[in-house]
């Protein structure tokens, strides 16, 4: 729909009335044109020089027709002409607005003498009669009414002018007139919704501009018809809540990001986008920086230990918090403490089948829950796979369902058996039919190495074509990619062989000079893998050659196809196993999901290896339906119940058990109490968790009435929920830093780090001794002292590393904790992940998601102290460790390495070639950069300046509204006498 400018219409008649009057002065400077009767006589002249000249030619037409001229009467060739000059000379001088009001008033005089020529205008007459009609017609004008004087037209003109703005660009007004009118019509469309008609507005209720954008940044020109009819739905247009189930790969996106623009632009609400993981969340934050520039909204991260609670209150700015399950639901925590959540009016969730998913599956239902309770205005929109009991999910989240099996790329699944593929159809008796046999031929020692024919099913599509393999360990990850190197034919090093020495040189330089030789190995032949194993900056490499074809397979676990998307013309299940788990059918369709690109391939294929022994399991995996989710609440001995309870008392939601019990009516828990609640009741069991956090000093209960006493949460109660701590280790956390208060060390780094080393990754740790001993031995008298106070003296450590027993009995926890701890020290040190990772003998992938965990961690702690005055002094000290831990790179980079997608490789390229703070980022041009920064692409780059500008908005809008705050009237003041 073309864009529509709403200008005023000013009646001649009624401009005098309106707008004047004796007392005003209305024209300003512009008084004189009226009281000069020289400039009035002149106007005067020229007109009776115009008629007279017209009526000359007019005579003179007589004997030489022209159609244009007869066309017109002479009083209407008068007053063009008088206008034409008019228009040129008389008003130069006029203002902007007084031009633009101008231009109206002529433009509606033009289209007036067109439509008169349209009506005198008669192809079937001839031109003398055309002539001699005219002339009958002008001469009975000028005898009923008398001609109205330029003057006239003038002064009337001059009077509707006084009533327009004065200083507004005519551009400017023009274009801002657009947008907001568009925007205007939006929302007046969803305040009043009418029945009869779905269109809300030129893009699906959003300025058109929008479309603009869609086309420019992402290349979308239409949407998909389910994409259409789904943003037409009346639950939608009613701003219901909505569960959507797609395939993989459908566009499932896109429609939640419409929406959420919708939101932001028309009902000037903030939206939150929760993701399941942070490469995701860093991802959707590059993606929409531009969208959020265009359209003036803030895009705000909140992952890892990034984001601030509760988020900065704008005025004039709505914002879009891209966030993951956990930082959500913190988030929705601050918003709710601090009366804010009603201007959340949209809440969008990624794989919200992910609500059957352990421990995460309960942060989501415990965010939902909390929306759902305290702010009915606010909109859910859930994007699932296709559940076997979607039903529930509707149930809990008062919600429509729409479904549907669109795949841009049409899918065709297979499993191979022995040396036969068969295609896998729901409707045969076996749900296998016969396709092809495999025809490759083996020697006897291809046989041995590779007895699933793997090779013969990748050779099939690469190097033109990409393919995924799916492993069940990182380990077969590895090997795999190995192996179909080891077989490869020399022609497929030279298959675009500039860019993987490029990639090669780049891995290098990202490890400092190291490299992994694995990749070393198989990156030549477009090979690589992908698992949790590799740093962050190999990983984005990786990623980034695969989707521009430089690598056309990785090896993958299945950690790949809950990521980020990166499909491939064919999917290759290397064993229905993960680890030593049978897979389970929603594991299955997210991996054979990735099998087709959209708008490269016609079709995608999946093929999934079998042994004998496997078959009929496969036949359920394959054809079974999806399985059911699950609310995950009461896992882990009600870890998730508990969490609950305790936040909802510590937020005031609830105190009492009638209003606990009313709150748990809306979750998914309530509606599937009768599976799930088997040996107690929902009610005994939330009775039996509130004496459990009693016990625990986390939450009181008073009042005189047993039989609805008051709940109020404990100090320690409010410092564990505010920072997300884990109730398994809030008592602990606690010991040790009332414990580290007595004697913490502050010429070193090493103690706070042991504070804020994460709990959860001690049972992975298995120390090498004589590492740990030969590392404990390099820390200063003060290291060692600090840390036999906290359980780990140098002597046990030296036993230890020479085999020697301890009869003395040891925490092992605390032993490995500190382990672990130094691995951190160094770390912070040498921030190199490399050679942190040789010297204490660990793989460089544990090493990376141990520093990830520990700033996340040392976030949690932050919130924690603060809330609890007698770790005062741990405040400032964790805020910047948090923020050294979060990066782990030399100070100058961390302000470079904040801009979502930067990591250290690029952060030093930006640095060396002097973009050295997020100012000159954001104010870079990117193709200036392309040419500055080695290997970078213009989208790459285009995406990086935007992000880096939109965070710069986001501190600039910080700051200004910390202004305004200060500036602005107390609205308590008392009265001022």
């Amino acid at each position: 729909m073309p864009s529509r400018v709403f200008q005023p219409h000013i009646s001649s008649s009624c401009v005098l009335v309106q707008y004047c009057s004796d007392s005003e002065d209305l024209f300003g400077d512009y008084d004189s044109i009226l009281e000069d009767s020289s400039i009035l006589a002149k106007l005067e002249d020229a007109e009776q020089h115009e008629i007279l000249q017209s009526e000359n030619l007019q005579s003179f037409r007589t004997l030489q027709p022209s159609k244009d001229l007869t066309s017109q009467s002479p009083e209407d060739r008068c007053t063009d002409s008088m206008f034409d000059e008019l228009e040129d000379k008389a008003f130069e001088e006029l203002p902007p607005s007084q031009l633009q009001f101008q231009e109206q008033i002529q433009d509606q005089a033009k289209r007036s003498r067109l439509q008169a020529r349209d009506k005198i205008s008669t192809p079937s007459h001839s031109v003398s009669e055309i002539i001699e009609g005219a002339e009958e017609t002008n001469a009975e004008d000028r005898s009923k009414r008398q001609r109205r004087s330029v003057a006239d037209q003038l002064k009337k003109t001059m009077l509707g002018n006084a009533a327009t703005p004065v200083g507004v660009s005519r551009t400017a007004a023009l274009k801002e007139a657009v947008v907001s009118e568009e925007i205007s019509v939006a929302m007046q469309a969803m305040e009043a919704i009418c029945a009869e008609t779905t269109d809300l507005g030129p893009f699906f209720g959003l300025p058109s501009k929008v479309k603009e954008l869609m086309h420019k940044l992402r290349g979308i020109q239409s949407l998909y018809d389910w994409q259409k009819t789904c943003l037409n739905l009346d639950c939608v247009q009613q701003r219901k809540n909505l569960i959507y189930s797609l395939p993989t790969s459908g566009g499932k996106t896109l429609v939640a990001e419409i929406l959420i623009l919708r939101e932001l632009l028309c009902r000037r609400k903030d939206c939150l986008f929760i993701l399941p993981y942070i490469s995701l969340v860093q991802e959707k934050v590059r993606g929409l920086a531009s969208f959020g520039l265009e359209l003036d909204f803030m895009v705000e991260e909140y992952a890892g230990s990034k984001g601030k609670f509760p988020p900065v209150k704008r005025r004039n700015k709505r914002s879009l918090y891209i966030a993951t399950i956990e930082k959500a639901h913190s988030l929705v925590n601050s918003l709710i403490e601090t009366s804010r959540l009603e201007n959340l009016g949209l809440v969008v969730v990624d794989e919200l089948h992910m609500l059957g998913d352990g421990s995460r599956g309960a942060v989501i239902e415990m965010t939902l829950a909390k929306v759902q309770y305290m702010s009915k205005a606010t909109q859910i929109i859930g994007m699932s796979a296709t559940l076997g009991n979607i039903k529930d999910l509707r149930t809990f989240l008062g919600a429509e369902n729409y479904t549907n099996d669109f795949r841009p790329v049409q899918l065709k699944e297979y499993v191979k058996l022995n040396d036969t593929i068969y295609e896998v159809d729901p409707k045969e008796e076996n749900c296998f039919r016969f396709s092809r046999m495999l025809n490759f031929k083996y020697s006897s020692s291809m046989q041995k190495i590779d007895p699933d024919h793997i090779i013969a099913l990748v050779t099939e599509v690469i190097p033109i074509h990409s393919c995924l393999v799916f492993c069940p360990t990182k380990k077969n990850c590895e090997n795999v990619a190995g192996m179909i190197c080891k077989y490869l034919k020399e022609d497929f090093l030279q298959h675009r062989e500039t860019e993987k020495a490029t990639l090669l040189q780049e891995l290098k330089d990202s490890g400092n000079g190291s490299m992994c030789p694995v990749l070393r190995r198989t990156v030549p032949y477009g090979v690589a893998y992908h698992h949790s194993g590799l740093t962050s900056e190999e990983r984005k490499l990786v990623e980034e050659a695969y989707s521009r074809g430089v690598l056309c397979l990785l090896t993958c676990t299945s950690t790949l196809a809950a990521g980020i998307n990166l499909p491939a013309r064919r999917v290759i299940l290397r064993s229905p196993y993960m680890a030593t788990d049978f897979l389970k059918r929603s594991q299955y369709k997210q991996m054979v999901g990735r099998a087709g690109r959209a708008g490269i391939d016609a079709i995608g294929e999946s093929i999934l290896i079998l042994q004998e022994k496997d078959r009929n399991m496969a036949k359920d995996l394959v054809c079974a339906p999806m399985e059911n989710c699950y609310s995950k609440l009461m896992q882990e001995d009600g870890k998730g119940i508990l969490s609950l309870i305790l936040s909802l008392i510590g937020l005031n939601i609830t105190s009492s058990l009638q209003q606990m019990e009313e709150f748990l009516r809306g979750t998914l828990l309530f509606v599937q109490q009768q599976q799930l609640c088997v040996d107690s009741s929902l009610w005994d069991t939330m009775q039996r968790c509130v004496d459990m956090l009693k016990e625990k000093d986390l939450i009181t209960i008073t009042g005189t009435d047993s039989l609805s006493p008051t709940l109020q949460i404990t100090r320690l109660g409010r410092a564990t929920y505010k920072g997300s701590v884990d109730l398994t280790y809030c008592d602990l956390v606690y010991k040790d830093l009332f414990k580290g208060l007595e004697g913490l060390l502050l010429n070193s780094y090493l103690h706070l780090v042991y504070l804020v080393t994460p709990y959860d990754l001690i049972p992975q740790c298995n120390p090498d001794w004589m590492v740990y001993f030969r590392q404990f031995t390099l820390l200063s008298a003060s290291e060692q002292k600090m840390s036999a106070a906290v359980g780990v003296p140098e002597s046990f450590v030296a036993r230890k590393a020479a085999g020697q027993t301890v009869k003395k009995d040891m925490d092992l926890v605390v032993v490995k904790r500190m382990f672990l701890a130094l691995v951190l020290f160094s770390l912070l040190k040498e921030t190199n992940v490399w050679s942190v990772a040789e010297r204490f003998q660990l793989s460089r992938g544990f090493v990376q998601t141990l520093l990830s965990s520990a700033s996340a961690f040392c976030s949690c702690v932050l919130h924690f102290t603060e809330e609890l005055e007698e770790f005062w002094p741990y405040k400032a000290l964790l805020m910047e460790l948090t923020r050294r831990l979060s990066y782990c790179v030399k100070a100058e980079l961390i302000p470079l390495m904040e801009v979502a997608g930067v990591l250290e490789f690029r952060a030093k390229q930006l640095y060396n070639a002097g973009y050295k703070t997020l100012t000159h980022l954001a104010n870079a041009d990117p193709a200036v950069l392309c040419r500055t920064i080695e290997n970078l692409f213009k989208k790459q780059a285009h995406l990086m300046v935007a992000s880096a500008k939109m965070l710069l908005n986001e501190k600039a809008a910080a700051l200004q509204e910390e202004v305004e705050e200060l500036l602005t009237l107390p609205a308590d003041l008392p009265p001022q006498l």
